[in-house]
């Protein structure tokens, strides 16, 4: 077999044959024997490692919840641009180590990673892609508890500085406690005279939020909001449509930084939500809508620090 009779898509340069396609080269082999085997392999699996993790993903659109589906979708561009020039089965444990250590400052999305790449090989290993899965003696990386809280006094001065979009959703993901896209999801329809129903989009977790006259002041500031067309969604935008979780971070990122309040994340809103309730003695579990205790701990902030009295020495 001379050079220009090679199989479609594979080229021979710089002394190697690679399978080539959507510009991604693929190293098969130096020599034409291994490098045929090589390719067929990946022939017969219908592509290489970045054809395997789009695969994966068909997979997890049927078992996993679509806010989970969106966080693998987007770790899984980056393992293909991480892998172009693998296929299955040329990744090793190190390979694998190697990639995830390079994200250990964002532990929980390298540990968001080795989750794709492990359902990607025992995919691999069912189809012969690979005889072993390299991702499990691999070991996950150690998610610290945040501890960071929002004062009420940052909260406020965040929300000076918030143009009204973003003051009317913080408001509303304070009093609630919900995540903030459940709240930017939140239905004309589930506003009623009961309260708020809420569906959380992570866990399915059903609940309804009864109203104070705070919550009603929130919502009615929301639904008078300019330009707020009237959609589907509380919080809409010029099309109709609801308003983009992406326009609301940069919008809290321009405030926060004009209000010089720094390490925070709209996310924490969520947790003093839950730890400005258990102070004030409400069921904070409930309104978070967390099943475990285990879960919602991690939420609180500072209420697992006991206040003790300092030794007494005072001279008589």
């Amino acid at each position: 077999m001379t050079r220009r009779t090679l199989p479609v898509r594979m080229h021979f340069k710089n002394g190697s044959y690679w399978y080539v396609f959507r510009n991604k080269w693929t190293r098969l082999a130096r020599q034409l024997p291994a490098a045929l085997r090589a390719y067929a392999r990946i022939i017969d699996s219908g592509g290489g490692l970045d054809d395997l993790i789009d695969r994966t993903l068909e997979d997890a659109a049927r078992t996993v919840r679509p806010s989970t589906l969106k966080q693998y979708s987007a770790v899984g561009h980056t393992i293909k641009r991480a892998f172009v020039e693998f296929s299955p089965d040329q990744v090793r444990g190190p390979h694998v180590a190697q990639f995830l250590d390079a994200h250990h400052d964002t532990p929980a999305m390298a540990n968001r990673m080795r989750s794709v790449l492990k359902l990607a090989f025992d995919k691999a290993v069912l189809l012969g892609q690979a005889h072993a899965n390299p991702v499990t003696s691999v070991p996950r990386f150690k998610e610290h508890k945040r501890t960071r809280y929002i004062t009420d006094a940052e909260y406020r001065a965040i929300q000076q500085e918030a143009k009204p979009l973003l003051a009317a959703v913080m408001e509303i993901c304070l009093l609630t406690g919900q995540r903030i896209g459940d709240v930017l999801k939140m239905k004309r329809t589930d506003i009623n005279d009961n309260g708020i129903f809420i569906e959380q989009e992570k866990t399915g977790q059903r609940l309804v939020i009864s109203w104070s006259p705070s919550l009603r002041r929130a919502i009615s500031q929301a639904r008078a909001l300019a330009g707020n067309v009237r959609g589907i969604t509380l919080f809409s935008n010029q099309k109709g449509g609801a308003a983009s979780y992406y326009t609301i971070r940069d919008q809290w990122a321009k405030a926060t930084a004009t209000a010089g309040v720094d390490d925070v994340h709209l996310h924490d809103l969520r947790a003093k939500a839950g730890t400005d309730a258990k102070a004030a003695g409400q069921d904070s579990k409930a309104l978070l809508g967390h099943k475990s205790e285990s879960s919602h701990a991690r939420y609180l902030r500072g209420l697992e620090i006991p206040v003790v009295e300092p030794l007494r020495r005072e001279k008589s």
